[in-house]
């Protein structure tokens, strides 16, 4: 198990971001939060298999849609256990 916390940077709130976020990591049985910084990015924090987080991070640097992703910055940690499933912060 691994924990990572990833910024997702460019247009990325307004744009349902974070519900494309939210479908993925349910689909991939991710257990965090998503949730809009003040500054305009988007925080993931997510604990799961290496792998799978992996599987998650690709889909945030694609991004949805409508939204533009300039960069992505992940850092790793290990997990704590506390969370029991994904949900989007408001």
């Amino acid at each position: 198990m691994e924990r990572a916390e990833i910024i997702a940077k460019g247009k990325v709130q307004g744009v349902g971001f974070r519900n494309y976020v939210y479908i993925n990591a349910i689909d991939l049985d991710l257990k965090g939060y998503t949730f809009n910084l003040k500054n305009g990015n988007v925080l993931t924090l997510v604990e799961g298999e290496k792998e799978i987080i992996e599987k998650l991070i690709k889909f945030i640097k694609k991004g949805n849609t409508l939204s533009i992703v300039e960069e992505v910055d992940v850092t790793w940690n290990s997990p704590t256990g506390e969370y029991h499933d994904f949900i989007v912060k408001k």
